[in-house]
This record gives C-alpha cells, sequence and structure tokens, in this order.
C-alpha cells in the first residue's frame, strides 16, 4: 500500500486528474476500476474520481509497487536530460502562488515537438529545483501564452487553485492586457477597432474582414499613440479580445502594419528596420497585466499592475527612431 498526502499546491483539483498526475502512463480506465474495486479510497472511503480534493486529503494505492512503478513517469532532474542545463527564467514577479515571467522573443511559450525546449520546460526546471524536496503532482501552468517571436509578460500558477482563478480571470477579460509594438505611419489618436477574424489553419495565417462570414470570430483592440516619429508610431494596444496574430493583422488591415512582422507587415518598412538594427523579430511586446480587486486566492494581487522591461534591441529601435517621448 501507498499513500500519498495532498499539499496546498495540489488541492482544489478532481481525484481523478491528481491520480492522472501521478501515474502519467496509466489510461483512466484504470483508475476507474481501481476506484470501483476500493484498490484506490480518499480518506480511507470509497471515491468515484469527481471529488474536489482538499489540503491533507489521504489517497491510499492497494497496488502492487510495481503497477505504481510501471506507471509512473518520473520527470529528469534539471539539467540531466537530453535539454542539457536550461536557462534561469526572466521572474518579474514571484509569491507562493504565481509567478510572472518576461519571455524573450524568440523562445516558445510551449514546446511544438518533443525535441523542443520552451519556457514551459525552464519554468518547470526551476521550480523543480526550487521546490525539490516537496513531492507534489502538481505542474506549474502558463495561463496566457505568446507567439514565439513577442517578447513579455506571461502569467502562470503555481498551485491548482491559483491557476485555476488566473485562468478564469483571463478568460473573462478580467485582466487588463497591454501591449508596446511599433507600427508604419503615423498615428494620431486614440482608437478602438472592431472587426472579424478567420484562420486559414493550412497557412496558419488569419485574415480580417469587416462582417461576420462562416466561422470568423469577432475581435476587438484597443490603441493609443505614445509617440510619432518620421514614419512609424510608439502604440500601446490593450488586447479586449485575444484571438491568434490578433494585434498583427488587425493593425496591418488598417494600414498599420508592425515593425520586422514577415507576415503581416510591409517588405520595405521590415527592411529599413532590418538594416538599419538588425531586427530579426516582430517589434511586439507584451508590457503590462492590470488586475481587477480580487477576493479569494489571489486576493494579493487586487488591483495591482505588473510590467514587463522591454527587450535591448526594442529599446534601441525606440531611441534610434525617437520614440521615448512618453516614459515606459
Amino acid at each position: 500500500m501507498r499513500e500519498l498526502t495532498v499539499t496546498e499546491k495540489d488541492c482544489a483539483q478532481q481525484l481523478i486528474k491528481y491520480l492522472s498526475k501521478y501515474m502519467e502512463e496509466a489510461p483512466k480506465s484504470f483508475f476507474y476500476k481501481m476506484l470501483r474495486k476500493k484498490n484506490i479510497v480518499l480518506n480511507q472511503k470509497k471515491a468515484n474520481g469527481s471529488e474536489k480534493l482538499k489540503t491533507g486529503d489521504t489517497i491510499r494505492l492497494y497496488l502492487a509497487e510495481e503497477t505504481i512503478e510501471k506507471f509512473r513517469k518520473i520527470p529528469e532532474k534539471p539539467g540531466t536530460g537530453k535539454e542539457g542545463h536550461l536557462p534561469k527564467p526572466d521572474i518579474v514577479y514571484e509569491d507562493e502562488k504565481v509567478i510572472f515571467l518576461n519571455k524573450s522573443a524568440g523562445v516558445l511559450s510551449q514546446k511544438a515537438k518533443e525535441t523542443d525546449i520552451s519556457l514551459t520546460e525552464v519554468l518547470g526546471a526551476y521550480l523543480s529545483e526550487k521546490y525539490g524536496g516537496e513531492e507534489t503532482m502538481f505542474r506549474a501552468g502558463l495561463c496566457n501564452r505568446l507567439d514565439r517571436n513577442t517578447s513579455g509578460l506571461v502569467l502562470a500558477g503555481k498551485t491548482v487553485a491559483a491557476t485555476q482563478q488566473l485562468a478564469e480571470l483571463i478568460a473573462k477579460r478580467a485582466v487588463g492586457k497591454y501591449y508596446l509594438t511599433v507600427v508604419k505611419g503615423q498615428v494620431k489618436t486614440t482608437e478602438r477597432i472592431r472587426g472579424y477574424l478567420k484562420k486559414n489553419e493550412r497557412t496558419n495565417r488569419v485574415s480580417v474582414q469587416t462582417e461576420q462570414h462562416g466561422d470568423a470570430v469577432y475581435i476587438e483592440t484597443a490603441y493609443r499613440p505614445l509617440c510619432t516619429g518620421s514614419g512609424c508610431t510608439l502604440l500601446e494596444v490593450e488586447l479586449v479580445t485575444g484571438k491568434s496574430h490578433q494585434i498583427r493583422s488587425h493593425l496591418a488591415s488598417i494600414g498599420h502594419p508592425l515593425a520586422g512582422d514577415t507576415k503581416y507587415g510591409d517588405a520595405e518598412f521590415n527592411r529599413y528596420f532590418r538594416e538599419q538594427y538588425g531586427l530579426k523579430y516582430q517589434v511586439l511586446h507584451s508590457w503590462k497585466a492590470v488586475f481587477p480587486e480580487l477576493t479569494g486566492t489571489l486576493s494579493d494581487l487586487s488591483g495591482k499592475t505588473f510590467t514587463a522591461p522591454l527587450p535591448a534591441f526594442m529599446r534601441r529601435i525606440l531611441e534610434g527612431e525617437h520614440l521615448t517621448g512618453e516614459a515606459i
């Protein structure tokens, strides 16, 4: 028999999800069968798997050790696997419940294939090292993701309850998400634009329409000019809805493509920034997250604002184009 005790990081999730993380290679049908036969019990009572776990709950596995180990997938210690020594994450804010990171341009939020090393692995290695002696089934997960070539603020929870509330706040658009970008042309006025976005899965491109057709989804983007240069503008963009490639395609559709955007941008505009500054990425930075008044698990974040420092390449562009008129 093996007994597991639920930690604060693991509480607030269903028993079946906890078991699936503890024995990752086992099918859910196995757990349901063992629960029915009382080979797995919760607080010494029969369970069906849907129970929400609380800190201090005990789970007993009346299973052979060989069976348990066969289904377990033990993660490698940081720096011992094929990925080598992973870099330390750039931490904007961290407490016992959440961690906010500043992602570099060119880094994946999540791996696209097995051999990728993404921000998820970097975060996992950092937390594994920090809490190495603590037995927990929870794996910290990113609650928002950025395109590979977009830099900036990524929010993650360190407990199940915090991750659930954070993800819910983002899904309900309760967290204000603001980006900084440099676009073509001189933008003089603050605007809120709307449209419908249609994605082509085959080409991984989107198009913006003025009316809803087919499976196009509603999008809304607000922007405010912070400083104008001779042929470009520094914009603060509020992502009211959060769809794939929304900022890039929406601004391009009104004649203000992003500098460095090879998918939706202007070739001549991009060439200038590439030759002048060696620009490799689109100039788009997830700059700021503004939290509403909160209660519950994330009450410590109530009314707070978090900002991610700009990458060096973006600083060089703003200084070179004299786009530093407003403090950022």
